[in-house]
């Protein structure tokens, strides 16, 4: 017998007979499957068999695949009982069973695929607690056949349990009956520290090596992964820095989601009947669990058993495992499940059980530092940034923004921040900087909004960055000034002194690109050089033979000169024209002397304020029209403001249509990337990659509606409620808003 069969079989005898069971000291395979092989004849018969013995089997000529061989397949006779799949050497009766694989629920089968498709044969793989077997028929339907029965008979086992599901039970149970529970822990080294190797899970699996589901991260199968697991729990004793196993373990539970009550089960059985409690070494699993407390809940009846286990640990105060008690017990009634590991910084915060600490950027150089939890959700740190600011009574509203200097986003109001901060720190490791940034939403009422207050400075600013990004219609003469405005508010008067800022962040670049290909399409001379080549044939400048075959290589090799030769005389009209458009903005600044800071951003908005759209957000979509030819797509602007929606030609000022929210019946995400509006008799379809934002922002805008009409929630802020129907809504109640993800998948 083998010294793992022997070391089970003690414990074994050791078990706990009060509640007339007895359990293992180890929780091995063994403990899974208390059968005998050599028993398990199929439906009671000793060796061999037909079809005609028992109409229920399903016989048939197979090839296995064989190991340790240079016959990779080999063929054997195939027997399908209700409780095992055995092999023989043949059909006949008194035939030699060559292999049994016992059938239980844990089992799984492996389907034929094109993927598994190989050599003019179909595959199925079934999957045992100790035998795999892969068997092949050169018929498809052959190979459903078999995997279907081999199925159904799993699917008809009951489920199995583990000694410690068991155990939890027992507790569960006998929860109000301490000396019954200490009985049980005493008795059952399965609940308790160890050192040892775990064998087993302590959870029941299918077996299986099941890596194509988990997106190519080279997982084995699940119950591979939570002996691991556990091999790692074990490592954070003697680490010097337990952070990146920390990682690694929630990295785990988060792409295997059956590992988290695995793994929750193993921290409770690591903190209970701790030899050293006290040492730092035993705290690590302590401060595992708080990590996990604070990412993932476990199901149901291992919630129980984990708060049955932080109240014993609550009975010893003043201790470091009472306070990390208490903390997870807080912390397991606001956990929901994160979309992220949390970062480095957000667990050793954990560790030590502190908040962190956010900054928070607004409109400007200003910013605020926030402390934060694992459960902060957005709107609360948007009501916080509104009483920091004094922004309580605005009857405007705002929201947190993930920006960089090229691209933003909202953020949902029930995502979590240190989910947006954890993805934040990611990317700026790898590409621009990232920070959240707190801004005006919904623009409801602008005329309200006092110069002598911060939200208007978030107004100014907000609308600088619509005309620098090129959304806000104006003519070339406005765009100077409002460069020239924007230089007086920040800098003061003209001075030689003061250092100019990059064109960029004053004045719209794609004016510069508009200016120099207006400049190229009058006609021009051509270089003597280039207007020789015209003049000479082909044929005389390559004469025919040797070098005919050598044409097209010359002809590349000057096509690409040529376009090297024409991005240089970009590149140099667009310097040429960048000096131009400075020189006219300085011009314009000196002309500004003794405007003061809010004089300048009051002229400023006075002139961004002559676009009829003012205040509305832009979205970049094609829209389709029917015509008797087909649908036709023109790329325009799709512009969501506080009363109407509206469409514009990209550039233009005036609207080629406006929709009052009275006339929108219903609006809605049709499929993956379009949207559609219905107003009347009319439906406008876009196709854009904003979809969850406009449909975000439109929900907000009605919301907003209903509560000044007194039907609505919380004025100071809009909840954006989860929600994953992205079909249409209808004007007969208020919208439900949509979840935005925090972060682009």
């Amino acid at each position: 017998m083998p010294v793992q069969g022997v070391c089970w079989f003690l414990c074994c005898s050791q078990g706990f007979s009060l509640l007339g069971r007895d359990y293992g000291e180890k929780e091995e395979e063994e403990s899974f499957e208390l059968r005998n092989k050599e028993d398990l004849t199929p439906i009671g018969r000793d060796k061999g068999m037909g079809m005609d013995e028992d109409p229920d089997l399903i016989v048939k000529w197979l090839l296995r695949e064989v190991g340790g061989s240079w016959i990779k397949h080999r063929r054997y006779w195939f027997v399908l009982s209700h409780d095992s799949l055995d092999y023989y050497t043949g059909p006949e009766k008194g035939a030699r069973r060559l292999g049994t694989l016992v059938l239980t629920s844990l089992c799984s089968v492996i389907w034929p695929d094109k993927q598994t498709y190989k050599e003019a044969y179909w595959s199925i793989t079934v999957y045992g607690r100790k035998h795999c077997y892969r068997l092949y028929t050169k018929h498809f339907n052959e190979a459903v056949h078999w995997a279907c029965a081999i199925q159904k008979i799993i699917d008809t086992k009951s489920p199995e349990e583990t000694p410690t599901q068991l155990l939890i039970r027992d507790i569960e149970e006998n929860k109000f009956n301490p000396e019954v529970v200490e009985h049980i822990y005493q008795h059952n080294a399965i609940l308790k520290y160890t050192q040892d190797p775990l064998y087993a899970p302590l959870l029941p699996f299918p077996y299986g090596n099941l890596e194509h589901t988990h997106n190519g991260k080279g997982y084995g199968s699940v119950r591979e992964e939570a002996v691991k697991l556990f091999n790692c729990l074990q490592q954070l004793e003697s680490a010097r820095e337990p952070v990146p196993i920390i990682q690694g373990v929630l990295q785990t539970c988060l792409d295997l989601r059956p590992l988290r009550d695995e793994v929750y089960c193993q921290l409770v059985k690591q903190t209970s009947h701790t030899p050293y409690p006290n040492t730092a070494a035993h705290l690590r699993y302590w401060q595992l669990l708080t990590c996990m407390s604070c990412t993932f809940l476990p199901g149901s009846n291992v919630l129980k058993y984990l708060r049955f286990h932080l109240k014993i640990q609550s009975q010893s105060p003043e201790s470091e495992m009472d306070n990390y008690a208490s903390f997870i017990s807080e912390a397991l009634e606001k956990t929901k499940c994160r979309e992220c590991v949390p970062s480095w910084e957000e667990i050793q915060m954990l560790m030590n059980r502190q908040e962190m600490l956010c900054t928070v950027h607004y409109p400007g150089p200003g910013s605020c530092q926030l402390y934060i939890s694992s459960h902060t959700t957005a709107n609360e740190v948007v009501r916080r940034m509104q009483e920091r600011l004094g922004l309580q009574d605005s009857k405007n509203t705002f929201a947190l923004y993930e920006q960089n200097a090229l691209w933003e986003q909202p953020v949902a109001g029930n995502s979590l921040i240190a989910d947006v901060l954890t993805f934040t720190t990611k990317e700026s490791e790898s590409k621009s900087q990232w920070k959240i940034c707190f801004k005006l939403y919904c623009l409801l009422d602008a005329d309200s909004i006092s110069e002598d207050s911060i939200e208007y400075l978030f107004l100014f600013e907000q609308c600088h960055e619509m005309v620098v990004r090129g959304q806000l219609p104006a003519c070339e003469e406005d765009l100077l000034a409002l460069a020239a405005l924007r230089l007086q508010s920040l800098m003061g008067d003209f001075s030689t002194h003061v250092p100019f800022p990059p064109l960029d962040e004053l004045f719209p670049g794609h004016m510069l690109e508009t200016r120099v290909l207006m400049s190229l399409s009058a006609p021009q001379a051509a270089p003597p050089c280039q207007v020789a080549a015209q003049e000479c044939p082909v044929t005389q400048r390559f004469p025919a033979g040797l070098l005919a075959g050598t044409l097209w290589s010359h002809s590349a090799t000057v096509a690409h000169k040529q376009k090297m030769e024409n991005d240089k005389f970009l590149r140099s009209r667009l310097k040429e024209e960048a000096a131009v458009v400075t020189t006219a903005i300085l011009e314009r600044w000196k002309g500004l002397a003794g405007y003061s800071s809010r004089d300048s951003m009051a002229a400023y908005l006075t002139i961004a304020r002559q676009w009829s759209g003012f205040g509305c957000t832009l979205y970049e979509v094609d829209f389709y029209i029917q015509s008797s030819t087909g649908n036709v797509s023109q790329k325009l602007w799709l512009g969501v403001a506080a009363t109407s929606v509206s469409i514009y030609k990209q550039g233009e000022s005036e609207a080629l249509e406006s929709f009052p929210y009275g006339q929108i019946c219903s609006y809605g995400v049709s499929d993956s990337n379009t949207f559609k509006i219905t107003a009347g008799d009319r439906d406008l379809i876009f196709e854009t990659s904003k979809l969850t934002e406009i449909m975000q922002l439109m929900n907000a805008y009605f919301s907003a509606i209903h509560r000044q009409r007194g039907k609505g929630e919380d004025p100071d802020t809009i909840t954006f409620r989860e929600s994953t129907d992205v079909g249409f809504r209808h004007m007969a109640s208020t919208p439900t808003l949509l979840e935005l993800p925090s972060h682009p998948v």
